[in-house]
Formats: structure tokens, sequence, C-alpha cells
């Protein structure tokens, strides 16, 4: 008599369960402005990512110019990079780890690439390693402020879409 009953139980918590997942491509929503809650923010100040949204007045004149901390051990910075973009193209001294690169992904994608991520997004608790890496500046005349980290599949996945700016992701543990 509940047979029916049980099966049509079992497709709706599969169908509530898959519809929980989110966005499987791990890309930040339009709308991820804000930092994402986290339950260990009160363990390290790096760990509540942030953007600034102050633009320039002129975006279009406006260059990229970044400074990346990077900690080896998660603490401690070991050692420090600057990143100067005159649109696709590096200018000064920039030491990044791929300079080209990293300015040709910045111009083509901005400061979208330092969003938070969405406080819906399930993210898969991979740890790949301790690192972590600190980056502040401007980037096409908007300011950034963004803590980099290898503790999730969604912070792994968005270390890896600035290779040319932080390093491979090749965490340590």
């Amino acid at each position: 008599m509940f047979r029916p009953l049980r099966g049509l139980l079992v497709l709706g918590v599969a169908t509530l369960a898959l519809s929980a997942c989110g966005d499987s491509a791990g890309a930040p929503s339009a709308d991820s402005s804000s930092a994402a809650p986290s339950a260990s923010s009160s363990a390290s100040p790096s760990a509540s990512p942030s953007v600034s949204g102050t633009a320039a007045p002129d975006a279009s004149s406006a260059g990229t110019s970044l400074t990346v901390e990077y900690r080896e051990n998660g603490e401690t910075t070991s050692a420090t990079w600057t990143l100067q973009c005159d649109g696709a193209t590096p200018v000064g001294s920039s030491d990044a780890p791929d300079p080209a690169a990293a300015c040709a992904g910045l111009a083509d994608q901005g400061s979208a690439l330092f969003a938070a991520p969405d406080a819906n997004l399930m993210c898969t608790q991979i740890i790949k390693g301790q690192q972590r890496a600190h980056v502040t500046g401007t980037v096409n005349g908007e300011a950034v402020d963004r803590t980099f980290s290898l503790r999730d599949g969604c912070e792994i996945g968005r270390w890896e879409s600035l290779t040319a700016l932080l390093g491979p992701a090749e965490g340590n543990l």
C-alpha cells in the first residue's frame, strides 16, 4: 500500500538535494559583491575575502597595479611580487609568475576575478594546501583586496583562474 508513496518520497528528496547543489561550475554569480559568510572567519582575518567597488572616474585610462603577498605556510608572508599593466600589457618591473598572461586575463575579465563567491554556492571539501595569497591594489581603476587559499574546491578553482598572478595551485600539507 505504501510502496508508491515511498517512490515519490525518494524522488522528492533527490530533487531537493540536487537543487541545493547550486552552480557546479564554481563561478561567482553576477550579484556576489559581498563577502561570503564563513564559520571560521573569526579564526583568521584572511578567511573573509572582500572586494571594494570604488571605481575611478575614467576606468579606460586607469591601469592595473597589484601587490601579492604569498604565504607559503598560510601565516607569514614568504614572498611578495607586483604586477602593473597598461591594458593587456605588463609595464614597469612586474615580477608576477607570468605577467603577460596575468595582464591579459585581468584586461579581459577585470575585477570580477576578485569577487567573493556566492554565499549559496556549495564547495567540495578538498584541502590542497595551507598556502594563501593576499592581493591588494587596483584593476582597471577598481580597488581590490582579496585573500585566496587552497582550503576548498571553490577557492582552489579561483586560485587556478589567477595562476598567472598567484603561481600554480600546488599545495603542500
